[in-house]
């Protein structure tokens, strides 16, 4: 997996304002960090992308025009790209009524048709009574983890696979038919492999949920890495971690499974910054 690249002339748009940002670039390479450039900006600059930034402590951090909290008692922050992100991002950081803002070119991502077959009806298309009010009660218990905003700093360190040997199963951002029937773009990045294959904490965070039977993600656990920023692991067929628990890069949080909704075994990775999907492979770095 190539490395994220570092913020060159071409990401950049006509608009910078503030203090200490010049108008002009110098023509340059492409580092992780550059200290002349806005808040040393690194990151995948593409949808389903993300970049991390480095601003004064505890100022707020505005993107697209809308508040995003505040960066962190270092100054660092997060920004993730939607799957269907626009083609500029603009990223504003306030700081004692001071404003330094850049504007950022998002690069388009393909996605692809994937189909599957032979799931369960009822996990497609569901019209039970039972099953509709559990399916309610999942998504409260789910929203509700959505909100957590732990005091954590995974966000700005490099994530590793949550499993050491898989096969690429579907990717990111994919159309999917299930059953025949055109669903929602798949979220997820698919990780096939064994059974019972330790899953593994892919950066430091705080686990905000741990649910052993949702009715479609099956065994389910959530890690808040900070900033809003929130990892998902699908389809376990054990969770060994509990609510409330720190994790640490490299740490078991459960077993792959085919539990929910799934044909076989393998981890559904996911992740997600407030209302923003993105793809968590790209936050891999080697």
């Amino acid at each position: 997996m190539e490395k994220p690249e570092g913020l060159t002339r071409r990401h950049l748009l006509a608009s910078l304002s503030g203090l200490g940002v010049a108008a002009a670039w110098p023509a340059m390479a492409t580092p992780e960090f550059d200290a002349t450039l806005p808040f040393n900006l690194k990151g995948r600059f593409v949808q389903g992308g993300y970049c991390v930034g480095q601003g004064a402590p505890f100022a707020e951090l505005w993107v697209d025009g809308s508040p995003r909290g505040r960066a962190a008692d270092d100054g660092w922050f997060y920004v993730g790209f939607d799957r269907d992100s626009a083609s500029s991002c603009r990223i504003s950081v306030k700081d004692h009524g001071r404003t330094t803002s850049v504007m950022l070119a998002i690069a388009p991502t393909a996605y692809d048709i994937q189909r599957v077959d032979g799931l369960p009806q009822q996990t497609v298309t569901p019209t039970e009574p039972d099953v509709l009010e559990r399916i309610k009660r999942d998504a409260e218990r789910k929203n509700l983890a959505f909100t957590s905003r732990a005091l954590e700093d995974g966000f700005r360190k490099p994530f590793q696979f949550p499993l050491s040997d898989f096969r690429v199963s579907g990717r990111f951002g994919n159309q999917r038919i299930l059953n025949g029937t055109p669903g929602a773009p798949h979220y997820g990045f698919d990780m096939a492999a064994p059974a019972g294959t330790p899953i593994r904490a892919p950066q430091s965070g705080l686990v905000v949920l741990a649910e052993p039977d949702m009715f479609y993600e099956g065994g389910l656990v959530f890690i808040d890495h900070g900033q809003g920023l929130i990892s998902m692991y699908l389809h376990q067929s054990e969770v060994v971690v509990r609510t409330g628990q720190r994790v640490y890069p490299g740490q078991v949080i459960g077993k792959v499974g085919a539990t929910g909704r799934a044909t076989g075994p393998h981890l559904c990775w996911r992740l997600k910054w407030g209302d923003r999907r993105m793809d968590p492979s790209l936050m891999v770095t080697t």
